[in-house]
């Protein structure tokens, strides 16, 4: 079993930043992709950052030069500081990751339950 549990969300004012963790536990070889996305009612979820096991890194176009996504492979954790916060970022943001389980050359995907966040303007 693999566990992801995300944390740092909250409301903050226009302009302000936030710092969201998420720690993956359990039965875990190694972890390949990890990625924030988030989701507002009535829209599609959406992809806002990606991380790879070597440290590529990818981010849409609404967040660029705004969010920075990072790792830490010892803890199995993502983190996304968010800076320079707009109304609009108003969401639930939810980490994904792909991982291995064992040494088998097969991934799984696991997603975690969400943190609200909540930007005032």
């Amino acid at each position: 079993q693999v566990q992801l549990v995300e944390s740092g969300g909250g409301l903050v004012q226009a302009g302000g930043s936030l710092r969201l963790s998420c720690v993956a536990s359990g039965s875990i070889f190694s972890v390949n992709v990890m990625e924030w996305h988030r989701q507002t009612p009535g829209k599609q979820r959406e992809l806002v950052a990606r991380i790879t096991n070597r440290g590529s890194t990818y981010y849409a176009d609404f967040v660029k030069g705004r969010f920075a996504i990072s790792r830490d492979n010892a803890r199995n954790t993502v983190y996304l500081q968010m800076d320079n916060l707009e109304p609009q970022d108003t969401a639930v943001y939810s980490c994904r990751t792909e991982l291995q389980t064992g040494p088998e050359p097969y991934t799984f995907q696991y997603w975690g339950q969400g943190t609200q966040v909540t930007v005032s303007s």
